[in-house]
């Protein structure tokens, strides 16, 4: 075992700081530690007080100070930084401290403390845009009910240089029984398997987000991956509500838009507490902003971490399952993923991009899939960027106009693919413009995964597809390509289930 993830073996305790003793009272970092938000000479660094973390953290009221160490070694030799930061219950005693003045490429390893509790360690790295080589991991979809977390123990074990997690980190619903029930989706009926339980009702006020979050965060393998390398994060529709847009509920007649703002406003402050990332939300009145979307240089490649949620518009063409029959409002040019500053954000970095791949951190899939077969119209899913064809044609063309090696990578449809991104969508003669790498789902279930291969012998482009096993892509990017490896979880049932490569890719050979 190399040096550099030996601590992860002993994560479950608190690896003590070499003057200091051990707390004779309630552990307070039952949440563990992160990192996020790396840059070449600056790392976002994570962990909240929480000695009673289901209900509702259990610190008193009123501000307190944490201390955090950084050091050059795992062996805690070399201090590189030390400070105290000041943190409350306004923001559920969460600690963000931004560290700059690190060297880039390098790793790192930090700690905190309060009163005499001291912290897991953590390990982060710094990015460096000169490197020869980036070693990413993808994420989504952790729902806790439905599995456990066997894939974040093996990508805490690869302790990649950066974990990208574009979404569904936590899941609203309310508690479901335990064992196998049906629901039924439109004219769908689906099975799903509750394997733990979730805490309480579904998630509405600051209290339940907070509760749920802490609930996920309480998982030892998930803080394993949070501790062996920094992550970067955007948010999809579950941890608010399911196939949101902007300020639309997906049942506005259940709930009004003034109480989603209210509802969206917890989410995203409690989203913020449990996140390694630096600013919290921006209040305009009842508007609320979280600042997500950024470019993120690693060697090779350059990570365009994309926010698909806050400024879209709503869905049209109804929410048929897992597709619906296309309609005339998809051709509103108004339609948008992105919005208009983050589409225009993007257009200048990529255009600006020296990197050797440019990646598109994408929620949902960017390529197309149809459920039927042509001649007919093609039956798409309103969510994904198929719901949204002008603006996506809109990239490509732009991903065709000399961006070096585009690929995109999603999340979001418990399914892992490999598909070829066409300047003509649905035209495979078409001249061939990027790759769109697909992870399935850490635990989240794919009941529409025998819909989807009854539907791949209409979907050309597509080249893996596998809908019915959890787990993650790892990519991995030097002088001699991208190559990336689908990992998946051979029980998802059991914490210490076996996880394999099922498939292995070299872009170049696709």
């Amino acid at each position: 075992m190399s040096d550099r993830r030996q601590f992860i073996v002993a994560l479950g305790a608190a690896t003590l700081l070499p003057d200091l003793k051990a707390s004779t009272t309630r552990d307070p970092f039952t949440l563990g530690v992160a990192s996020g938000s790396p840059r070449d000479t600056s790392v976002v660094l994570w962990t909240r007080l929480a000695p009673d973390p289901l209900n509702g953290g259990g610190m008193p009221a009123g501000r307190v100070e944490v201390e955090y160490r950084v050091y050059a070694d795992e062996s805690r030799q070399r201090l590189v930084q030390r400070g105290t930061v000041e943190t409350s219950e306004h923001k559920a005693h969460s600690v963000h401290v931004l560290v700059r003045g690190l060297e880039p490429g390098r790793e790192y390893w930090y700690q905190f403390r309060h009163g005499d509790a001291l912290s897991p360690l953590g390990r982060t790295r710094t990015t460096d845009m000169k490197a020869g080589r980036a070693r990413l991991a993808l994420a989504s979809c952790n729902s806790y009910e439905s599995g456990r977390f066997a894939a974040y123990a093996d990508m805490a074990k690869w302790a990649p240089d950066c974990v990208i997690h574009v979404g569904d980190y936590i899941y609203e619903g309310a508690a479901a029984a335990l064992g196998v029930t049906r629901r039924r989706v439109g004219a769908v009926e689906l099975s799903f398997e509750t394997v733990r339980q979730h805490n309480g009702a579904e998630t509405v006020t600051l209290w339940d987000y907070r509760n749920r979050y802490a609930l996920y965060r309480s998982d030892a393998q998930l803080q394993a991956a949070h501790a062996a390398s920094p992550w970067i994060v955007a948010l999809d529709d579950h941890e608010i509500d399911n196939n949101w847009a902007g300020d639309v509920p997906q049942d506005p007649w259940a709930q009004t838009r003034l109480e989603f703002k209210v509802r969206k406003l917890a989410a995203l402050q409690a989203y913020y507490e449990h996140m390694p990332i630096e600013q919290p939300p921006q209040l305009a009145g009842l508007d609320t902003h979280l600042q997500l979307y950024g470019a993120y240089r690693f060697g090779p490649a350059q990570v365009h971490l994309l926010d698909t949620r806050q400024y879209r518009s709503d869905q049209v063409c109804g929410q048929g399952f897992p597709g619906d029959e296309p309609c005339e409002a998809l051709q509103d040019p108004r339609l948008t993923m992105l919005g208009t500053t983050q589409e225009q954000w993007l257009v200048e970095t990529l255009r600006r991009s020296t990197a050797r791949y440019n990646v598109l951190a994408s929620q949902t899939w960017f390529a197309p899939f149809r459920y039927n077969a042509p001649p007919a119209a093609p039956r798409i899913n309103m969510d994904q960027w198929d719901g949204y064809p002008l603006e996506r044609q809109r990239m490509i063309e732009l991903l065709a106009s000399g961006v070096a090696n585009p690929v995109v990578l999603s999340g979001d449809w418990h399914a892992s693919a490999a598909m070829r991104i066409h300047r003509d969508p649905w035209n495979t003669r078409s001249p061939r413009v990027g790759h769109n790498l697909c992870g399935t789902s850490i635990s989240s279930h794919c009941p529409w995964s025998g819909a989807m291969r009854d539907a791949l012998q209409d979907n050309p482009h597509v080249d893996h597809l596998n809908g019915d096993r959890r787990g993650y892509l790892r990519c991995d990017v030097d002088s001699g390509g991208w190559r990336s490896e689908f990992r998946v979880v051979e029980d998802p049932r059991q914490a210490d289930s076996a996880v394999r490569t099922e498939l292995e890719i070299r872009l170049q050979d696709v």
